[in-house]
């Protein structure tokens, strides 16, 4: 039997603590420069134990392999936003295309992600004026 976590909205997996060390040297950093705007970024996010995109640019460095937290990717290529997807519950996901590898790969959204650039993104599909044709096509 498992044990459950009362504080925990039910239907949502935990997440593991950050135990990784980063930076060259292997000292635990406070930081890391977005590879998109340069953008120094604090390694705490509300909303997430993985901070792994820029908050602002929401550009991110593809270095989780399976598991969000563990930094096993061998790649390091700069990984895009494309698009948003929602969970059941209701969560927003981001989805991040590698352009080094071509992975996709979904992350969790931080709460002091930038809105508007998030907005931006959800409306994409919209904005395409050739959108609605090539899904009607598609059925």
């Amino acid at each position: 039997m498992t044990r459950r976590n009362p504080r925990r909205a039910p239907g949502r997996r935990p997440q593991r603590a950050k135990d990784v060390l980063h930076g060259p040297t292997g000292v635990r950093g406070d930081a890391f420069r977005c590879v998109g705007c340069r953008l120094d970024v604090p390694l705490t996010a509300p909303g997430t134990a993985h901070r792994n995109h820029c908050p602002s640019c929401l550009d991110s460095l593809h270095v989780d392999g399976r598991v969000p937290g563990d930094r096993a990717a061998g790649c390091r290529g700069r990984m895009v936003a494309l698009s948003l997807s929602v969970r059941q519950d209701g969560e927003w996901m981001l989805i991040h295309h590698c352009l080094a590898c071509g992975r996709l790969s979904a992350n969790r959204i931080a709460g002091d992600d930038n809105a508007l650039a998030l907005v931006r993104l959800a409306l994409r599909p919209l904005a395409d004026a050739g959108m609605p044709a090539r899904a009607m096509l598609a059925l």
